[in-house]
């Protein structure tokens, strides 16, 4: 759960990140602060920016109000959640008909926000943007590279992860590997519900991704079939990689 916080306090501010880092300490949860604001002027903005999957949001700020920020982010798409954190609950009916998630009384009691917490639904933004992708009927069924003289081809279907070396990508596939000149970025693009992300110079197949284990220097690794490589996962994607492997 990606969370952006915003609040014109910042002791405010600042008691709401602890008190999130003590959920994650405690119950092994995966929320992580992505940003922080003062007032609701660039929150969408910070929204789309950070992928925030939810928004903890003041009432009462200097400038916009939370309520009017709150219809703001209704109009995104996909929207974040978004939670109303106030210590004025007269304005708990105005924060439901703006289709907010719930609504914090402060000072904010931990067991509350855990509650609240518990409540959202699991999909990240990014996830339910992605849930139905958009699937060119023509795209390729196949990689290729010129080797030897020749064309090697790899399906798609095979092709256990996909890794940015300098100006080459390399296809790892159970007979081996093959370099192509591609981008990463425009193959993650065109096989949308084939690979996901898991570091910003690396895509795995979502089905052969079956684990995570503990690295040397205590890095989180991908555990991948039909390979015996892990591969790093970077800690901006470990949360929602975690979430994939828990409701895969």
């Amino acid at each position: 759960m990606r969370i952006l916080v915003v609040d014109d306090e910042a002791l405010a501010r600042e008691r709401m990140r602890r008190l999130i880092e003590d959920l994650n300490a405690d119950l092994d949860e995966d929320h992580e602060i992505v940003g922080e604001a003062a007032d609701g002027a660039e929150v969408a903005n910070q929204c789309i920016e950070t992928d925030a999957d939810l928004v903890l949001l003041d009432v009462q700020m200097p400038g916009q109000s939370g309520l009017d920020v709150a219809g703001e982010l209704a109009r995104l798409e996909p929207p974040p959640a978004v939670i109303l954190v106030t210590a004025y609950p007269e304005y708990a009916l105005d924060a439901f008909d703006r289709n907010v998630a719930d609504y914090l009384v402060k000072p904010v009691r931990r067991e509350r926000l855990l509650e609240a917490l518990q409540r959202l639904p699991q999909t990240t933004r990014p996830q339910r943007a992605a849930a139905q992708p958009v699937v060119d009927p023509n795209r390729r069924r196949h990689l290729s590279a010129h080797y030897r003289g020749g064309v090697q081809t790899v399906p798609v279907e095979e092709v256990v992860y996909l890794l940015a070396e300098q100006k080459y990508v390399t296809v790892r596939h159970p007979q081996g590997r093959m370099l192509i000149d591609e981008s990463l970025k425009a193959l993650e693009q065109e096989f949308p519900d084939r690979f996901m992300r898991i570091h910003r110079n690396a895509l795995v197949a979502s089905d052969c991704l079956v684990g995570l284990e503990k690295g040397t220097e205590g890095a989180s690794m991908a555990v991948l079939t039909g390979c015996e490589e892990r591969l790093p996962v970077s800690r901006r994607h470990l949360p929602e990689i975690r979430r994939f492997l828990r409701h895969a």
